[in-house]
């Protein structure tokens, strides 16, 4: 959520910004601004709400010649979404962009309000700006930065510029991304990569309590106090084309048709069909360390938390190690037991996602090993973890998760097979069997997308429902959270996911003529009692939307409507699955003129508790 991008160089600064700024739109914001230097060395602002759109007609007619600039897309915490609330903030000479949040700043607030500070938002954003005007005095402007931290506690990513500095940016990161871009001769700081992929793909991903100075000399990082530090420098592999749209109407259109290339993406390499075994240094573990695990943790929030959820059915089955999930959010605050004996998974798109982080840090403090399941290379879940697996998916820039969720069920199925040949649960017959379903497993995700053209005609029928039910047993259970989260995600129609067996334990109770149900079948030994519930939403009149393996075609003959995809062993058929739910969600937000792409209230990656 909210986005930084700053640029120091030769190019119109202001362009760069606001095309920064358009990449950085998945992130959720409801404002934006931009500031730079003009020709008579003046720092000008400019901001307002909505769009990025609107603020380029803010500047169009400008003279904008200034080489370097900072911009942002804010996400409201502190204050409503406003032009006074929007950043970039200045006090006197001092500009800043923050993402974050200053937890003290009421404190802070009060000490500069006795010192004459005025205050013109209700942001802490604010408060941050007038502290290091405070500091500055006759220090340069990255020292007056570290001297106003010092009095600061919270979570921050910083771009600042002061009008007595033309052509420094100051870039601060804690506990917020930040990743530096290096290009010939000139140089960005923002919160995504994407946001100057045109101009460069080396990169350097800033650490906590690290600062970076951007000149037209090059860039220096420090600690905060002022000690150097030596970063490598990463070269970003996937492409400006890849983060575009493809010729699709949406991004997360062309994300749900990309699924079968991202699922061959993230198991190439990582196993042999001959002899069934997948290589367990692709997840940074030795055949060693996992012959002491008496217990695995996983953590995640949103769809990872589904995918975690399917992991458990997987992990337990195939390696016979018991598995606790927990949303991240909750996870340290339960007082949780776990030791060095445990191996704690961390389940992230971003790789930045604030409580994720915060329960890995528990995992390690407490002692245990964390594997962190992530897309993003340099992360900081993947730089914290003791092993990392990249899945691979490449670029996820609609809001609502598909081809990253995907990935992630499928890294945590290989994980499965892997930890039941190390535990003698799999043997390799049984192995080759399971690595040969996810082999074949792309082409079925591509024979799922065929059902297209048949969802977008149910959507039509369902589009002014007021509420959805959402049916799934054992593995399939956590598909109908998935898919309950995407309708209401991208439809802001409310959806509730439910294990079958308890829907005559409450959920019965909303059954009548008005509500759809959709219900997950694949071929198991469930599928007798997932014919019972249908037939216990239909004699209450019920409207069942069936998805359902073709192998369990019968169930189309009891069903309203009905959508088959191709079969597949029971750990993968929710995958197949997934996809006629991500179809229903889409087209249903779209009939209903909602931003798919970027559903209100919503935020890519949550960097702030």
């Amino acid at each position: 959520m909210c986005g930084i991008i700053g640029y120091t160089g030769s190019r119109n600064g202001v362009s760069v910004i606001l095309e920064g700024l358009k990449k950085l739109e998945y992130r959720g914001y409801d404002s934006a601004g931009v500031a730079w230097f003009t020709e008579n060395g003046s720092v000008d602002v400019r901001r307002c709400t909505g769009k990025i759109k609107n603020l380029a007609a803010v500047v169009e007619g400008e003279k904008l010649s200034g080489t370097t600039a900072i911009g942002h897309t804010r996400w409201a915490t502190h204050g409503k979404p406003s032009e006074e609330n929007a950043h970039p903030h200045r006090s006197d000479g001092i500009v800043i962009v923050h993402n974050g949040i200053i937890e003290n700043y009421l404190d802070l607030k009060k000490g500069l309000s006795a010192k004459g500070y005025t205050f013109s938002s209700d942001t802490d954003t604010e408060v941050l700006c007038h502290l290091i005007r405070e500091h500055s005095g006759k220090l340069p402007l990255e020292d007056a930065v570290r001297e106003a931290l010092k009095e600061v506690k919270g979570a921050y990513a910083l771009a600042v510029i002061n009008e007595k500095e033309p052509g420094k940016v100051v870039g601060v990161r804690k506990d917020s991304p930040l990743v530096v871009g290096l290009g010939d001769g000139e140089y960005f700081i923002a919160s995504d990569v994407p946001a100057f992929l045109n101009y460069s793909r080396e990169v350097i991903f800033l650490d906590d309590g690290e600062m970076v100075v951007m000149t037209a000399d090059g860039v220096c990082i420090t600690r905060l106090d002022g000690s150097p530090v030596r970063k490598d420098v990463v070269t970003v592999t996937w492409s400006p084309a890849m983060a575009e749209k493809g010729g699709y109407r949406h991004f997360m259109l062309k994300e749900i048709f990309e699924q079968p290339r991202a699922v061959s993406d993230t198991i190439r390499g990582r196993f042999s069909i001959e002899s069934g075994e997948v290589n367990i240094e692709e997840f940074g573990l030795s055949a060693g360390e996992l012959g002491g695990i008496k217990k695995i943790f996983i953590v995640a929030c949103g769809s990872s938390w589904h995918a975690a959820l399917a992991g458990k059915y997987m992990i337990e089955e195939l390696a016979r190690i018991p598995v606790e999930v927990d949303i991240a959010s909750e996870f340290r605050y339960r007082g949780p037991i776990i030791s060095a004996e445990n191996l704690m998974i961390v389940i992230t798109q971003s790789g930045e996602t604030a409580d994720t982080l915060a329960a890995q840090r528990e995992a390690r403090r407490l002692g245990a090993r964390v594997l962190s399941i992530c897309n993003v290379v340099g992360s900081t879940s993947a730089r914290e973890a003791d092993a990392v697996f990249y899945t691979h998916s490449g670029p996820e820039i609609g809001v609502a998760s598909t081809k990253a969720f995907l990935t992630q069920f499928t890294a945590v199925y290989l994980l499965a097979v892997a930890l039941g040949q190390e535990k003698g649960s799999v043997d390799p017959a049984r192995s080759r069997e399971l690595l040969q379903d996810l082999v074949l497993l792309p082409g079925k995700i591509e024979a799922a997308l065929t059902v297209d053209d048949e969802v977008k005609a149910i959507a039509q029928d369902y589009v002014k429902a007021r509420g959805f039910i959402y049916l799934g047993r054992g593995i399939n259970y956590p598909m109908a959270l998935e898919g309950a989260l995407k309708l209401k995600e991208i439809s802001y129609i409310h959806a509730e996911g439910y294990p079958a067996g308890e829907m005559k334990h409450g959920p019965i109770a909303l059954i009548d003529e008005d509500l759809p149900v959709v219900i997950l079948i694949s071929k198991d030994s469930l599928l007798d009692k997932m014919l019972t519930s249908i037939q216990e939403v239909k004699s209450r009149g019920g409207r069942v939307i069936a998805i359902s393996a073709e192998a369990c075609s019968a169930v189309c003959e009891v069903s309203l409507n009905c959508l088959l995809v191709p079969d597949t062993n029971h750990f993968l058929a929710p995958m197949l699955l997934a996809v006629p739910l991500q179809l229903l969600a889409y087209h249903i937000g779209v009939l209903r003129g909602c931003d798919v792409d970027q559903p209100r209230n919503l935020a890519k990656s949550v960097t702030v508790e």
